[in-house]
């Protein structure tokens, strides 16, 4: 699927209750449940996001847009990020 990036601000939390910080991703949760832990690599190999679990959600998740939003520490990193193709790796 596609996933795009986002941040926020220090102390943030997200809508599962975890803080927001990297590795805390957003998914839809009617799709990916909240707490479900994965692995995230772009389709062409060329970029390696790890280990995440589905903490988060937002619109574009909820309208299908992206099938994540992958946090990162600031909003340049998730600038330089993008939006690529991957591939999730469900580890449960």
């Amino acid at each position: 699927g596609r996933a795009a990036a986002y941040s926020a601000y220090d102390g943030a939390k997200t809508a599962s209750g975890r803080d927001a910080i990297p590795g805390h991703i957003a998914v839809n949760p009617e799709i990916i449940p909240y707490g479900t832990e994965m692995y995230i690599v772009s389709q062409d190999g060329s970029y390696v996001y790890g280990y995440a679990i589905a903490a988060d959600t937002g619109t574009a998740l909820m309208d299908g847009l992206i099938i994540a939003d992958l946090y990162f520490n600031s909003y340049e990193e998730s600038c330089q990020f993008g939006i690529k193709d991957i591939d999730i790796y469900i580890l449960e």
